[in-house]
């Protein structure tokens, strides 16, 4: 009987401390996916789902192997990401691999995949947030001909439209200064410090 309490006791010890480092281990993880997927901003949440794995990695260099050009690039992880059928998703947003397998997102799904895709190929790449709304801008180290560029503190930053069907690098800005709430690095979950902005 001293044996079963003495066992009984212990085991209680054992049970109690592999629970305590469970729960400190999720809180620990909570703690690092609430700092790198949400941020606060002016009263409302980004979330972001955006991914550096070995699938996305992998499925970018698919898209480009024949391009020759950054153009070529672009536009070809652009392609791809505009062909998926537009559909509003009610939750939070998903996984640039759960829009493909799902073949359906909306400008928060689709621009997640297509900044990820961007993020792979070695691109600067930001979230643009305006009402109800949220594109790409994607810096290509050169200046296209007869295409407007976003001039971010005199870099210039093409726009890509991912919910537009067929649409080309340098998509037109459809929203005033004033409308733009945040230029977002979302793989450092952060908020980019703007001092100029000229649309050119």
């Amino acid at each position: 009987m001293l044996f079963k309490s003495k066992f009984a006791y212990y085991l209680s010890i054992i049970i109690s401390v592999l629970s305590v480092v469970f729960i400190s281990f999720l809180i620990y993880k909570s703690f690092f996916i609430i700092k790198d997927q949400y941020l606060d901003l002016e009263g409302f949440t980004y979330v972001n789902q955006v991914k550096t794995d070995e699938y996305t990695k992998n499925l970018a260099k698919r898209l480009t192997k024949s391009c020759q050009t950054k153009v070529c690039e672009v536009q070809s992880m652009l392609n791809l990401v505009t062909n998926i059928p537009y559909k509003i998703n009610e939750s939070v947003a998903r996984s640039g691999k759960n829009v493909l397998k799902q073949n359906f997102g909306d400008c928060d799904d689709k621009s997640n995949l297509l900044i990820s895709l961007l993020n792979a190929k070695g691109y600067e790449a930001y979230f643009v947030l305006v009402p109800k709304h949220i594109f790409v801008v994607v810096n290509l180290g050169i200046i296209l001909p007869n295409k407007k560029a976003l001039y971010m503190n005199g870099k210039p930053f093409y726009i890509l439209e991912s919910t537009a069907k067929n649409s080309s690098i340098g998509f037109p800005l459809k929203y005033e200064f004033n409308e733009i709430k945040a230029f977002i690095d979302p793989f450092k979950n952060k908020r980019l410090a703007v001092d100029n902005l000229e649309y050119r």
